[in-house]
């Protein structure tokens, strides 16, 4: 049997969707301190691209910006991927899409990051699961909050 649940996390804090979403833009802050991770690119504007390295290469994605509605939405369409240490299909991440969701909820803001195409059942999500974990929780959260 299948299962069909994208990846997802969610994160609430004491600040406005336009500092949440302002920090989302800032993606070298975030998405980077782990694995020698290198973004080329533009990241912050509708139709921009960028590439992401990580792990000396084993990871490769390209992405590009192509949703956003201020202080609510940003989309990212994987227009590219190679991910070396994947076994079967190192391309999985093409084609998918990476999603924040910024909405109110009481006096907080909830980030909802979801990736949609990165399903328990393909190879890449015991390793990119935890991964964005760790980003949104240990680099993202910091950045928004500001203590990082």
């Amino acid at each position: 049997m299948m299962n069909n649940e994208n990846f997802t996390t969610t994160i609430e804090v004491a600040k406005s969707a336009e500092e949440v979403f302002n920090a989302i833009g800032k993606v070298r802050d975030w998405w980077s301190g782990f694995y020698s991770e290198e973004i080329e690119g533009n990241t912050e504007n509708l139709n921009d691209e960028f590439t992401f390295r990580a792990g000396d290469g084993v990871h490769y994605s390209k992405q590009k910006l192509i949703e956003i509605v201020p202080f609510k939405k940003i989309v990212w369409l994987v227009t590219d991927s190679q991910l070396s240490f994947l076994d079967k299909k190192k391309d999985e991440w093409t084609g998918t899409k990476i999603v924040f969701n910024i909405s109110k909820n009481g006096d907080k803001t909830q980030l909802r990051f979801t990736h949609f195409g990165l399903l328990p059942d393909i190879e890449c999500y015991n390793s990119c699961a935890p991964a964005w974990t760790m980003y949104i929780q240990q680099k993202l959260l910091p950045l928004i909050t500001g203590n990082n």
